[in-house]
């Protein structure tokens, strides 16, 4: 008798863990799906980061012009392809009402600053640490690059390497 009262009592327990296992799947697999995604056409989301010289960038600072954010990492190989292009791309349009934000993803700041200086980058180059802002802008690939207009609408999404043509093409298509 009291070895079935003991295997009632293991069955139980391990039904019970079962059930509570099952229910958070379902919990977090339908509350995963209300996740709101940026698309293009929607409004982009504020954030204020803090680039490598201490300067505030809050993208609501920059409306009534066009803002291209740039997310990357240092690991990231078309990344590191597309910041000589992207560099020449900001000289040329800094001073047309285009701005450029870069987005490192949560590394280092003795990582980033030596990348910038071994590519010789002029742009903001900030550093999202905790990951909120690639997490407002579902970012999940690397390079990530947001056309914003000088409205603050999201005019493009694009997740591959650029060219510096390309981006003078992208940026010409935010210039205000």
């Amino acid at each position: 008798m009291q070895r079935k009262r003991k295997r009632l009592f293991i069955r139980s327990i391990i039904l019970a863990v079962l059930v509570a296992a099952i229910s958070y799947t379902v919990y977090v697999t339908a509350t995963g799906g209300s996740k709101k995604v940026v698309k293009e056409g929607d409004q982009a989301p504020n954030f204020v980061l803090t680039d490598l010289n201490g300067k505030k960038h809050q993208l609501s600072d920059y409306k009534g012009q066009g803002v291209l954010l740039n997310f990357w990492g240092t690991w990231c190989p078309p990344c590191k392809k597309e910041m000589p292009a992207l560099n020449e791309a900001y000289k040329a349009f800094e001073d047309k009402g285009v701005q450029v934000i870069s987005i490192n993803i949560a590394q280092s700041d003795f990582e980033v600053r030596d990348f910038v200086s071994s590519y010789g980058l002029d742009f903001p180059m900030t550093i999202d640490q905790t990951k909120s802002v690639m997490r407002a802008y579902n970012v999940d690939q690397l390079p990530a690059t947001f056309l914003i207009d000088s409205k603050g609408k999201i005019k493009r999404i694009l997740t591959y390497g650029i060219t510096e043509k390309e981006f003078k093409q992208y940026m010409e298509s935010i210039q205000p």
